[in-house]
């Protein structure tokens, strides 16, 4: 298959998520990237305001953009807590845009935040995925091993002074030892 050049900066690709939006070329800061697009919901009708799906967009209380169209390639940018772009609403012309506000270089994934609601109800519960999120449950999970390893370094260390002395000393009989440190004799 030949490879196929594309004016966009951006492709899809795998992610620790699932799929996710990658910059191939760089992407300097404040530069508009993509326009997420769909088709435009009203709350105020009750079959569009119970459309349930992980790719709405909320523009305002009441209009809604539905990115679960396979044309939308701004649908697969994943959310990060320290994001390298960020959403552009504009709710009166019914559109969003993606924009950098971070140089992003080739191979990076482009991410933004979600926000605080999306957080609480999809993300928190089962815990965020993104790059600053893992390299922080890293941290916590090493600290903690470092001090169970420091508390149990800790009570070997209080176990050996108090058996200490009476362990060393072993009773010989002709040149052997007769008991073993903790009382068991030796046949």
């Amino acid at each position: 298959m030949p490879a196929t050049s594309s004016n966009k900066p951006y492709r899809v690709g795998r992610s620790k998520t699932g799929l996710g939006l990658f910059a191939t070329k760089p992407i300097k800061k404040g530069t508009r990237i993509i326009r997420y697009f769909g088709p435009i919901l009203d709350s105020r009708i009750p079959e569009q305001d119970e459309i349930e799906n992980k790719y709405l967009f909320e523009l305002n209380g009441r209009w809604t953009i539905d990115g679960s169209v396979r044309k939308n390639l701004a649908r697969y940018i994943n959310h990060s807590c320290r994001p390298n772009a960020e959403s552009d609403v504009r709710p009166r012309e019914r559109k969003v845009f993606i924009r950098a506000i971070k140089n992003i270089e080739p191979g990076d994934e482009i991410n933004y935040d979600y926000g605080t609601d999306y957080f609480k109800a999809y993300l928190k519960p089962i815990g965020c995925k993104c790059v600053s999120c893992e390299a922080k449950r890293k941290k916590l999970r090493a600290e903690a091993r470092a001090e169970r390893a420091k508390v149990k370094a800790r009570t070997e260390r209080k176990v050996a002074k108090k058996a200490g002395p009476k362990a060393s000393k072993k009773k010989k009989l002709n040149g052997h030892a007769v008991g073993k440190p903790n009382g068991g004799a030796r046949a």
